[in-house]
């Protein structure tokens, strides 16, 4: 009743109101949010354990407030483009994750190449969450977790140059990060780079050109573009 004296009091329109049957979201979701697979590696929940095949590199990350769960196309293109140049016999020797999210894609270098990856991002909630996956995927000390914007963090700075450098952002942060990505990246590093719909590549190209950079490949994950950039001598 008080809800609709409030209608017609703002001139709202009709609206009604159901009783929903009470459901448990968590399991819900975990239900739902079913293993992804991505060349070698096998991103999967605690709920699917069980469910890993012989032969794959497993990471498991829990849906959580970080983004990257293997799901959207984004962190599946960057996964699989990580597995392209493993199988091409490149070796990341010095790794970074710019907004890494979950690190899932921090993790997933580490499982395959031998040295420490840095993993930052912007959010402070994200990186807490990033070193719990860190740990429960027992990759603590393998996978350093910073919380920085863009390369703006002393250890990025003392690492530098990068052979390989994730950014999985969005376009705006993409553009912007163009030159201080050129000045972070090591001659024939690369850069893999997604967030950006497949509308935006060319503008994000065009930016990474002027850094230094040439397309080596580009993917398209349904609407989401995934590009792997090689730098200049």
């Amino acid at each position: 009743m008080e809800l609709a004296l409030l209608a017609a009091a703002y001139g709202a329109k009709p609206f009604a109101v159901s009783e929903l049957p009470e459901i448990d979201w968590v399991a819900k979701v975990k239900r739902e949010l079913t293993p992804v697979e991505a060349g070698r590696f096998f991103v999967y929940g605690s709920h699917d354990a069980d469910k890993v095949p012989e032969g794959k590199i497993a990471l498991m990350i829990e849906a959580s407030m970080a983004f990257g769960t293997g799901h959207h196309g984004t962190t599946l293109g960057c996964l699989k483009a990580l597995d392209r140049l493993d199988r091409a016999g490149v070796v990341g020797l010095n790794v970074a994750d710019i907004g890494c999210g979950t690190a899932v894609l921090a993790m997933a270098a580490a499982r395959i190449w031998p040295n420490a990856v840095l993993a930052s991002d912007i959010d402070a909630v994200a990186v807490d969450v990033a070193r719990a996956n860190v740990a429960v995927n027992d990759l603590t000390g393998r996978v350093i977790c910073l919380e920085a914007a863009g390369f703006a963090n002393p250890k990025l700075k003392a690492a530098a140059p990068f052979d390989l450098v994730f950014a999985n952002i969005r376009k705006g942060p993409l553009v912007e990060l163009a030159g201080p990505m050129g000045a972070h990246v090591a001659p024939e590093g690369r850069a893999i780079l997604s967030g950006l719909l497949n509308t935006q590549a060319e503008d994000v190209i065009a930016a990474y050109q002027a850094a230094g950079f040439d397309v080596e490949t580009r993917e398209e994950i349904g609407d989401w573009s995934t590009l792997t950039l090689l730098k200049h001598r």
